[in-house]
């Protein structure tokens, strides 16, 4: 009987509500669907951003593998629950995944005693991607992806500032290392310059029509190393020679993504690049007990693009920590577009944009399951969590590139 059925069901369904078994391999299986050329309806706001597809033995079977609970369904329920999602008066809407996204992740090539939250639910969820860093951005492979992450990473040539308190461990000595070979390489002589070109060059991936997204310190810094282009911010166990007197008050913020009006931190001994960052000042008042942050509701018909970033089955999100673990909103420009915040706390944990032809989306703190990772603590096993909605912010940017839509105005 359950043969006979099927033969005449057209869709497969998967919920991504409370009810879903596996939240974060769902996401892999629509890379696997979109991988066979088949489109993908993503039912934003229709129980918690569900997949619809059409039915297929091959992806059934995928789906109990990998735990994923789905519902095969005829077509006349398929009609019905996209009627139901285009009635004007409710927020839900039907976006379209057309294209398997090309996935880069910008990460060194080095051991470093740390795990990226991205490389590991990409992982997780079977979703493929290739590994890149200065090498391969300065030779021009951007262009050949739609998608990029960059890893934890200083973009101003100053290693996360880890000098205080790392200089002697031969991880830290072995990454100054690497960083000042491959600027030699390339023609520069400071890590500062050769970060900056890197920078540069994924800017002009975003305003090309790419997809950026960053975690951790990989955001602020990255629109620092832009807003000090032509200065010399590095103090002498950086990059060999003293800031140039002046040149921290000449930062051009037109230059950023993101932010604004910040002032650098430029004390070496100071795990801390900018007043951009909140992580110093807000341990007094939150701990990890009471620390959450809160998603904002978009109109699904009219803001898809921030809706699409914003599916979740949880819209109240326990927040975590990094070296930069969120935003002070006196230093994010009006013209950004706020994903999540600690209203309470005058924090924005994730925030959204575009330029050019593109988008950008920076995610504050390093691991949604592990409240305050550490150097040299293990990566989190995300068998535990299969269900984490702060990994699903993640892999909703994933996807976003997949979908057909048209670029929002900020």
């Amino acid at each position: 009987m359950l043969s006979f059925m099927k033969a005449f069901s057209a869709f497969i369904l998967i919920p991504m509500d409370e009810s879903q078994t596996n939240h974060l391999k769902a996401y892999g299986i629509a890379f696997l669907v979109l991988k066979q050329e088949v489109q993908i309806s993503w039912l934003l706001n229709y129980r918690g951003g569900s997949y619809l597809m059409p039915y297929n033995q091959s992806f059934e079977k995928e789906c109990k593998l990998r735990n994923v609970l789905y519902q095969v369904i005829a077509d006349a329920q398929a009609n019905a629950i996209l009627q139901e999602i285009a009635d004007p008066g409710v927020n839900m809407d039907e976006m379209q995944l057309q294209k398997v996204p090309r996935i880069a992740v910008y990460s060194p090539k080095n051991k470093l005693p740390w795990d990226d939250a991205v490389t590991l639910v990409l992982k997780y969820a079977e979703i493929p991607y290739d590994i890149i860093y200065d090498d391969e951005v300065l030779d021009g492979v951007l262009p050949m992806y739609d998608w990029l992450h960059l890893h934890h990473e200083d973009f101003t040539g100053q290693y996360g500032k880890f000098w205080a308190r790392y200089r002697s461990f031969p991880w830290y000595q072995e990454d100054v290392r690497m960083q000042e070979e491959a600027a030699k390489r390339h023609g520069y002589a400071k890590v500062s310059e050769l970060k900056l070109a890197v920078a540069l060059k994924t800017r002009e991936f975003v305003a090309g029509g790419g997809y950026m997204f960053a975690m951790c310190s990989a955001t602020d810094s990255y629109d620092i190393a832009l807003a000090a282009t032509g200065l010399d911010i590095c103090d002498v166990m950086f990059d060999g020679d003293p800031i140039m007197p002046g040149d921290p008050e000449k930062l051009n913020y037109d230059n950023c993504f993101a932010f604004t009006d910040f002032n650098l931190s430029t004390n070496p001994q100071e795990y801390e690049v900018s007043n951009i960052d909140v992580t110093n000042h807000r341990q007094q008042q939150l701990t990890e007990k009471n620390d959450f942050f809160t998603l904002f509701d978009f109109s699904a018909k009219w803001d898809p693009v921030p809706t699409m970033l914003t599916q979740n089955h949880e819209k109240i999100i326990h927040a975590f920590m990094g070296q930069t673990t969120a935003f002070d909103k006196l230093a994010v420009k009006s013209t950004v577009i706020v994903l999540g915040e600690n209203k309470e706390a005058n924090e924005d944990r994730y925030i959204h944009g575009s330029f050019g032809n593109g988008f950008w989306t920076f995610y504050g703190g390093h691991d949604p399951e592990d409240y305050q990772h550490m150097v040299g603590d293990p990566p989190t096993e995300l068998d535990l969590y299969p269900n984490s909605p702060g990994y699903r912010l993640i892999l909703n940017n994933v996807l976003f590139p997949a979908a057909k839509k048209k670029k929002q105005k900020t």
